[in-house]
């Protein structure tokens, strides 16, 4: 006959000691969180309502909603919202699906994966300038590698300057980017693959499952949480995408290659537009905030949709 025995709870109370002790350490931390992220995101948001050129000790002249409207009217911003869109599309299409493929290679059984590893993560050890300077070279027509190509073979074409082409050179930064960052979105499905059970894989395969029903039926509904991982960091990555294609195009000619981000640089820098350039930065945190909270609940677990 067994016997159960009930444990008393205990309330464990924080003195004041302890309480002191704790706020002191978080402290810093919260002042920080205060100073740089808290007070510059409400300071954007009073500056966008505000015509300010940026000089220390002008006046700010409150101008309201001007600043929303005239981004909002401009068909440059809808045109950098269009870039940022294909940014979105190449990461999704292209770099996911090349992240993931990497992944299962290098958790695979197969001899080097270590070598690979390391070959696939290193154009992300690179840098944004180097890379970007390293394909606008070799992109160039004068003296790049497809020059190179024809002076091989014998071929005399004009090789165009495809990052002087409209929507074209977006693209090709896009494939640059997912070049470059595939090694590290490779990390993130590789840490989801070897965090599902061996087991499950070893049973499915005894029952006649193929590989690719293996991957289906078991590997991608276990990975939810990791292309919730990678779809908001695509997305808001994609919003706010600035160094490489600035490094390679500058967001020209002619301003048709820019992201917001570009346009939020050069509103404020160049044209000293900071109030405008400070509604950009709220409608990109809005976009990226909103666009967040949306794909989360997308890939919300079935124990969040039961509550």
């Amino acid at each position: 006959m067994s016997k159960t025995s009930t444990v008393p709870k205990v309330k464990q109370k924080l003195d004041k000691k302890d309480l002191t002790i704790s706020i002191l350490f978080l402290l810093p931390a919260i002042l920080i969180c205060v100073v740089f992220i808290i007070y510059p995101v409400f300071d954007t948001f009073s500056l966008s309502f505000c015509k300010w050129n940026g000089m220390f000790g002008a006046v700010k002249e409150r101008v309201g909603m001007e600043n929303y409207y005239k981004i909002v009217t401009d068909k440059m911003f809808w045109n950098a919202m269009l870039n940022s869109f294909y940014f979105m599309i190449g990461g999704f299409v292209i770099l996911m699906p090349l992240a993931f493929g990497l992944a299962l290679l290098v958790t695979s059984k197969i001899k080097g994966t270590s070598f690979f590893r390391t070959c696939y993560f290193l154009p992300c050890m690179l840098g944004t300038t180097a890379v970007a300077l390293m394909w606008t070279f070799m992109l160039n027509p004068n003296f790049g590698v497809f020059h190179a190509i024809e002076n091989l073979l014998g071929i005399d074409m004009a090789i165009p300057d495809v990052l002087t082409v409209k929507t074209l050179n977006v693209w090709i930064v896009i494939l640059v980017n997912e070049w470059m960052y595939a090694g590290y979105n490779m990390l993130i499905f590789a840490a989801g693959l070897v965090a599902i059970p061996e087991d499950l894989n070893e049973a499915a395969a005894l029952d006649g499952a193929t590989g690719w029903q293996r991957i289906r039926y078991i590997t991608l509904p276990l990975m939810k949480n990791s292309f919730k991982v990678f779809s908001i960091l695509c997305i808001t990555g994609c919003l706010k995408v600035f160094d490489i294609i600035w490094a390679m195009t500058r967001g020209g000619p002619n301003d048709i290659s820019s992201t917001p981000s570009i346009m939020l640089y050069s509103q404020g820098f160049s044209y000293k537009l900071f109030g405008r350039s400070s509604a950009y930065g709220v409608i990109l945190l809005v976009l990226g905030i909103v666009l967040s909270l949306v794909t989360n609940r997308i890939f919300r677990e079935d124990k969040d949709l039961a509550m």
